[in-house]
């Protein structure tokens, strides 16, 4: 191996992106644990849920990815009528590219020389990869790759929404920017992104939706700038689980980056709905069945899920259908397992399926999902994107 972008592509080819189908079907107690679980049933009717939100409201749905890192997952999303996929990273697209996914929105601006080059390689081969940009001079890196390569490439400018992460000012600077772009033969202007991810997980639908239209106040100046300068914005691409059900009626987005919607957790179930203190609208699909491994106290009960097998950043994963069980960190491995009266008795080798705190990191510490539908598993779907964050 000769070259580093030799080794990026040896890592493409070697994940498998389709389903593997058991010759004969088992029931979700014979998994080895831990085990990431999805319930088909309730994915299917997320899917749906949303989806057909998307169509009545007359928007577009671009599934983010970084979620779920599943080609096949993707593929369904497409099915059902999103436009196309969100991707954070390059190594994300090359997995979505590779699986044959077709439109794609790269979501995060490239700024290194290496990175471009693998971006426009990917780009030449799939003429619907676009990607954001938020600063003149990585706009000219990507175009001057893109002419060089004779290509033109899409590209969104990303406005930022006040949390200092990534994208330009709004207002004229976006503008200006827009204006250079205009001036540049490899590229080519599709639309605006304006992603408010500290807006997501307010608590309190009213509390949410009121700093969601504080925020986009900046975006709305923005395209008003845009309009009176003669530039047409087709797409407004942005905003996601947490504000879903709000875009219509602020009618400032009309491209949706949601990707939560489909699993869902706790941190997005405590956020509250538009009438309830639940957000309940899409139903939990995804869960870690653990196993009950060990009982060195008469109150506890050990399970072999820990901070390998969950990620979180504010709280310990639940149980789904067993009442009366708190749930502790028990280091890399294990989870300790208080039983305060549990709605059943729970015993060494009883497997147990657990709501995740936080969806997309957790995916990304496991290498398959096995989706099962009336307790059966059927088939076993890759995580081939699992690790791409490069």
């Amino acid at each position: 191996m000769s070259s580093l972008s030799e080794f990026y592509d040896s890592l493409r080819h070697s994940k498998p992106s389709a389903p593997i189908l058991l010759d004969k079907p088992v029931p979700l107690e014979s998994l080895d644990t831990p085990a990431l679980i999805i319930d088909l049933d309730q994915l299917d009717a997320n899917l749906d849920r949303m989806q057909k939100h998307i169509d009545k409201n007359g928007m577009r749905l671009r599934s983010h990815t970084k979620m779920h890192k599943c080609p096949e997952l993707a593929r369904r999303q497409v099915d059902k009528g999103a436009v196309g996929v969100c991707c954070a990273k390059v190594s994300e697209a090359e997995v979505m590219c590779d699986a044959g996914i077709e439109d794609i929105l790269v979501t995060s601006p490239l700024a290194s020389r290496e990175k471009v080059e693998r971006f426009i390689r990917l780009g030449a081969a799939n003429p619907g990869l676009k990607i954001v940009v938020d600063h003149k001079d990585s706009a000219k890196l990507l175009n001057n790759a893109a002419v060089a390569k004779g290509i033109i490439v899409g590209v969104f400018i990303e406005i930022d929404p006040g949390m200092g992460r990534t994208g330009i000012e709004a207002g004229a600077p976006a503008l200006e920017l827009c204006q250079q772009i205009g001036d540049m033969h490899g590229l080519r202007f599709e639309g605006l992104q304006m992603y408010a991810g500290n807006c997501m997980h307010i608590e309190g639908f009213e509390a949410r939706q009121q700093k969601y239209a504080h925020i986009l106040k900046k975006g709305f100046e923005t395209l008003s700038l845009f309009k009176d300068a003669g530039i047409d914005v087709p797409i407004v691409s942005g905003g996601g689980t947490g504000t879903f059900d709000m875009e219509p009626e602020l009618n400032f987005i009309n491209e949706l980056q949601a990707g939560s919607y489909a699993f869902m957790d706790i941190e997005y179930r405590d956020i509250g709905g538009l009438a309830s203190e639940k957000f309940e609208f899409f139903s939990v699909a995804l869960f870690v069945l653990v196993t009950a491994i060990s009982q060195p106290q008469a109150q506890l009960i050990t399970v072999d899920g820990g901070f390998k097998s969950f990620a979180s950043d504010k709280m310990p994963p639940q149980f789904r259908d067993v009442e009366g069980l708190v749930y502790h960190w028990g280091g890399d491995e294990h989870g300790i397992v208080q039983l305060n009266n549990p709605s059943r008795e729970v015993v060494l080798g009883n497997k147990l399926a657990m709501i995740t705190p936080h969806c997309d990191p957790t995916v990304n510490l496991h290498d398959y999902y096995f989706p099962y539908r009336d307790g059966i598993v059927s088939e076993i779907w890759p995580i081939t994107a699992r690790g791409c964050s490069f």
